[in-house]
C-alpha cells in the first residue's frame, strides 16, 4: 500500500515540473525499510527509527522532513496514516558556506593541471580543460554543462535548453571562449561516436556528474587549491559565483548601470528572479571599494 502511494506521490510531483530526484531516492529507501517491518501506514515510530540511522543531524533532519510532507500528503485522504512532528531532531540553522571567489591564476593553474590529466594524448585532458574553461568563462551550472549536444553550439552562441528553471537562454560566447571550444571540437568530431554530447570522455559518451566531481577534487589537491581529502575547500560550483562577481566588478559602478547589469547577469545565469543572482554575489576588495567609493559621493550629496 505504501509502494502504490509513493507512485502517485512522486508522479504528482514530477508531473508539476519538479525533477524530484534526491526525494524520490529517500522516500523509496523509507517504503522499502517501513514495509519490510510489515507497515501499510506510515507510523511515527518507523519515521524515527529510520531517519535516526542517518549518519549526521542535517540528514536525520531531512530525511525527517521529506517523510513527513509524504505523510502529510497520505494523512489528507487516509487518516491512518500518521504524522511525524517536524521538530523531532531540532531545529538546524542554515549557514551559507562561503563561495571561493577564484583568481585568475587559479583557474588557469586548474585548466592547465586538467591539460595534464592521463591519459596523454586522449580527448579526456583536452575535455577536462575545456569543460572548466567554459564554467569559468560563462559561470554555467556543471549540469548545464554535461547535457549540452553538439548541435547546442551554434553561431550566436551556446543554446541552453529547459534548465532548472524549465527555461531555455542563448548563452553569447567571448572569442576566445568560443576559440577554445573549435579547438575542442576539432578532436571531438575526428572520434567515431553516435553519442550527441558535447562532451565526451574516453568512453565516447558524456562523463557522469560524480566523475567530473570527483576529478575536480582531486586536482584541486593537486594544486593546493584544497586540502587533503575530507576538508573543506573551493567546489567547481564557486565557479559559477566568482563568474557572477567578476561580472558585477567590471561594471561601471553608477546606480543605473548596476541595476541594468544585474538584469542581464541574472538573464545569462538562468535564474528565474532577479533576487535569485544576489545569493551568488560576494564582498571582494573591489566591490567594497566601489560601494565605499558611491556612499562617499552620496554623503557628499553627489548621485550614489
Amino acid at each position: 500500500m505504501l509502494s502504490k502511494s509513493l507512485t502517485k506521490y512522486i508522479d504528482l510531483h514530477q508531473s508539476l515540473g519538479f525533477k524530484f530526484r534526491t526525494q524520490r531516492s529517500l522516500l523509496r529507501n523509507f517504503v522499502n525499510f517501513a514495509e519490510a517491518h510489515g507497515d501499510e501506514f506510515v507510523q511515527v515510530a518507523r519515521v524515527l527509527d529510520w531517519a535516526g540511522r542517518a549518519p549526521s543531524p542535517p540528514q536525520r533532519r531531512n530525511r525527517l522532513s521529506t517523510v513527513r510532507r509524504f505523510a502529510m500528503a497520505l494523512h489528507a485522504e487516509d487518516r491512518r496514516h500518521e504524522l511525524p512532528p517536524a521538530d523531532a531532531f531540532g531545529r538546524g540553522w542554515f549557514e551559507r558556506r562561503v563561495p571561493h571567489v577564484y583568481r585568475s591564476d587559479e583557474i588557469a593553474a586548474l585548466i592547465k593541471a586538467a591539460a595534464e590529466l592521463k591519459p596523454s594524448g586522449s580527448i579526456r585532458p583536452l575535455m577536462y580543460a575545456t569543460l572548466f574553461g567554459l564554467l569559468a568563462a560563462t559561470g554555467m551550472r556543471i549540469s548545464e554543462a554535461l547535457a549540452l549536444r553538439l548541435a547546442d553550439l551554434t553561431e550566436d552562441g551556446l543554446v541552453i535548453r529547459e534548465t532548472k528553471f524549465k527555461k531555455s537562454r542563448l548563452l553569447p560566447l567571448h572569442e576566445t571562449t568560443r576559440h577554445a571550444l573549435d579547438r575542442y571540437l576539432s578532436v571531438r568530431n575526428r572520434l567515431g561516436t553516435l553519442d550527441g554530447a558535447l562532451f565526451i570522455s574516453n568512453t565516447a559518451a558524456a562523463p557522469a556528474y560524480p566523475t567530473v566531481v570527483a576529478t575536480f577534487l582531486r586536482l584541486a589537491r593537486s594544486i593546493g587549491l584544497r586540502a587533503a581529502t575530507g576538508k573543506g575547500g573551493p567546489r567547481i560550483h564557486d565557479l559559477r559565483h566568482s563568474f557572477a562577481v567578476r561580472a558585477l566588478e567590471s561594471c561601471r559602478h553608477e546606480r543605473e548601470a548596476v541595476a541594468r547589469h544585474i538584469v542581464a547577469l541574472s538573464t545569462y545565469l538562468g535564474h528565474g528572479h532577479v533576487t535569485d543572482t544576489y545569493w551568488y554575489l560576494q564582498a571582494t576588495p573591489i566591490l567594497m571599494r566601489q560601494i565605499a567609493e558611491a556612499g562617499e559621493a552620496f554623503h557628499c550629496g553627489g548621485a550614489a
